[in-house]
Formats: structure tokens, sequence, C-alpha cells
């Protein structure tokens, strides 16, 4: 979604940048918005071929939207030599190393976003059964 959205000019920049403030505050939000657009730059300018996007509506995946949704969970997941294979289908393989650090970046932020928020813990246990 935020590679259709980087791509959809700066109403969608500004929605995804948008996203990242809400979930991850100010800062951290600042600076995911900039791996996405640093991302997505290396991409436009170093890329093998223009990636095809579908638009923000489209239901379907494209291979191009795969490959790159993957490449970013596995740079995230610290499956590097994955990521940097991926990368290179996507740009020129000078640039894969840096497009590679970037997706494990983002997903690292993409991450967090998703993370489950941790109760505050009290040390005090519920009853094992609750009635009204």
């Amino acid at each position: 979604m935020y590679l259709r959205l980087w791509g959809d000019g700066v109403q969608g920049r500004a929605d995804a940048a948008s996203d990242f403030e809400i979930a991850l505050g100010a800062e951290c939000g600042r600076a995911a918005m900039m791996s996405l657009d640093r991302l997505c730059s290396l991409c436009a300018h170093h890329g093998r071929r223009p990636l095809i996007r579908h638009g923000l509506e489209c239901s379907c995946l494209g291979a191009d939207e795969n490959c790159f949704a993957q490449m970013i969970a596995a740079a995230s997941e610290g499956s590097r030599e994955d990521a940097m294979m991926m990368a290179s289908l996507i740009v020129r393989p000078d640039f894969a190393p840096a497009l590679a650090s970037l997706s494990e970046e983002l997903g690292l932020a993409l991450r967090r976003m998703t993370a489950p928020v941790p109760l505050p813990t009290t040390g005090h246990q519920p009853p094992a059964a609750l009635l009204h």
C-alpha cells in the first residue's frame, strides 16, 4: 500500500507520512517516511525497469509489488541474503545493498506499527472465571 501511495504523488505521500506519524509518533514517523521515500526513489532512479504498481483501490497484488513487499519482509526478519537477491531483481546490482538496507529500515518501522501494545503490568491476576 505504501508503494502505491508513494507512487500516487504528493497527496499519497502525505497520506503515508500521516499514517507513519500517527502510528509511530512524530520523530519515528518522519524517519519511516524518509526510509520509504529513499527506498522508492532508489527504485525509480536506478531500477532495472519501472516498477509496475496497481491503483490504490485495486485488490490485486502485482508481481512487482509482491517482490517489493517480500524484499522488505525478508530484510526486516534478518534474511539479508534473500533481501539482496530480491533487491538485485529490482535495481542495478551496485544499488542492491543500499536497497536491502533501506528495506530493513522500513520493514522494522512497519513491524513497530503492527506490533501489539503491551498492557501495563500491575501484578494483579484476574480470576479464573468471571461472571457479569
